[in-house]
């Protein structure tokens, strides 16, 4: 079944709240007509019996006849009579208007002022009966008006309602529907300009609603997720082409190596030197794709790490003594300044290993014979910091900003004669954002860089409080 647009639910629901607001206000407004409509009778009833209790008093001593003779007086003077009777303490009526005689309304005594609705012969009546105290003795007097107009006037009241509240909603829920399909015309353009963006044309954006309102936002945001969108397109095509561009240069070295010592028979040193060229770039290869599967892994999500407590002075001595032998053979300087005691932090052991290894392995390949390497490990009450400090060639000012980009090269030509395809600082930028950790880097040309890594402490370990810094091991390698 097809989904109803948005336009006809809104307009139901529109239509729906709108017959509950009817139902409710017809229902309260014939009430509130209604008993005001009693209201208004009750009044005039009360004052009629005021007005009777007020003759009682003034002609009453002058013994029945005489208040009988002002009540048929005042009855008379009102146009089509009045309903009206007075009876003393015995039930012995005193007076009785002609249409009290001819509807026969009963006597009631009540112990207040009562009013009741009661229908005789077919007519509707508001019955007041109250009591009335002259000179120790009890009356009774009894008022009553009939109520067949006010009820016909409720009865056409009703029908209003019924009638018109039906033509009012349908009015009302196509006006609702007209309103909807104008505030949602924007979204229907808005809906196709999103349809025209693909892979193609992702610089292009929406037209966005100067309206200061929902419309705007969305506008606003959807654009904001393209330009996301599009640099993240921008990096996956960059990714694909420098991997391509990467593996293509050892996988044409190693086929050329193969055709050229197949062409003619040679001796063992030939094709030995032959397999040991291609061994090479095959290592290399195998190196650049096992970066590229970490790195692919990490965006998919798949790469997981482990979270364990991990002594950070314990990993990073262990890079340290695998980066002193790879700076001997440089002759360069290597020092060491390690916080005492545990410093500890949830994590991947392994991960962290790699992370210091490869800024070592990075400060080894870019400082001269002679130069010096410093690694030190300090901590804050918040965080443990690791820095790699060597006074190899530096990082232009230029370049500094996108060295943790993948298969970026401050100096292309060198990285490719040592070996490097510019992703060893995007893993170490991601295996510290993993950790919740961060990684800066500061540099001079010509004079030297700096590589600083912060990552949490465990607080639940022990150790962590460790900030005095001791020189463990000041060595030069020759």
């Amino acid at each position: 079944m097809k989904p109803l647009p948005i336009r006809f639910k809104l307009t139901a629901w529109y239509s729906a709240v709108l017959l509950a607001t009817f139902v409710l206000f017809g229902i309260i407004a014939f009430f509130a007509m209604q008993n005001g409509i009693e209201t208004t009778v009750d009044e005039g009833l009360r004052d009629q019996v005021s007005g009777i209790r007020e003759l009682m008093r003034s002609v009453l001593p002058e013994g029945p006849e005489r208040l009988e003779d002002e009540l048929r007086e005042h009855s008379e003077l009102r146009a089509g009579g009045d309903f009206s009777q007075v009876s003393d303490g015995q039930g012995r009526w005193l007076f009785r208007s002609e249409l009290m005689k001819r509807f026969d309304i009963p006597r009631q005594n009540p112990q207040n002022p009562s009013y009741y609705n009661m229908q005789v012969k077919g007519l509707p009546l508001r019955v007041l009966s109250s009591e009335v105290r002259l000179d120790g003795q009890t009356y009774l007097a009894q008022v009553a008006a009939p109520m067949d107009d006010f009820y016909d006037a409720l009865s056409r009241f009703r029908w209003v309602l019924l009638l018109f509240s039906p033509l009012l909603l349908v009015l009302a829920s196509a006006g609702g529907y007209w309103i909807s399909q104008r505030a949602l015309k924007p979204v229907d353009e808005i809906t196709r300009a999103a349809q025209d963006i693909n892979s193609k044309n992702l610089s292009m954006r929406l037209r966005v609603l100067r309206s200061r309102d929902e419309l705007q936002r969305l506008s606003e945001t959807l654009n904001g997720m393209l330009e996301r969108l599009e640099a993240a397109f921008s990096r996956v095509t960059r990714f694909t082409a420098d991997a391509s561009h990467e593996l293509r240069t050892p996988l044409a070295l190693m086929r050329t190596t193969a055709e050229v010592s197949l062409r003619k028979s040679r001796g063992e040193a030939e094709y030995r030197e032959a397999l040991a060229q291609i061994l090479g770039e095959s290592e290399k290869t195998t190196a650049l794709i096992e970066k590229l599967m970490v790195l692919a892994r990490a965006d998919a999500g798949f790469e997981s790490l482990e979270r364990v407590p991990v002594n950070l002075v314990d990993t990073l001595s262990d890079v340290c003594r695998e980066g002193r032998t790879l700076a001997e053979g440089k002759r360069i300087t290597f020092q060491v300044r390690l916080a005492k005691g545990p410093i500890l932090i949830t994590g991947d052991p392994h991960a962290l290993h790699r992370l210091f290894r490869i800024l070592i392995d990075n400060a080894v390949k870019y400082t001269g014979p002679e130069g010096r390497i410093e690694v030190s490990l300090t901590v804050n009450p918040e965080r443990a910091l690791a820095e790699v400090r060597d006074t190899g060639i530096g990082i232009d000012a230029a370049d500094l900003p996108h060295i943790f980009e993948r298969f970026y090269r401050a100096d292309k030509a060198r990285s490719r004669e040592q070996g490097g395809a510019g992703l060893g600082l995007s893993i170490a930028h991601w295996i510290a954002d993993a950790h919740g950790g961060s990684i800066h880097a500061q540099s001079t040309l010509g004079v030297g860089s700096v590589f600083q890594v912060g990552l949490p402490l465990d607080m639940d370990g022990r150790g962590v409080r460790a900030t005095s810094a001791a020189s463990r091991t000041t060595e030069k390698s020759s």
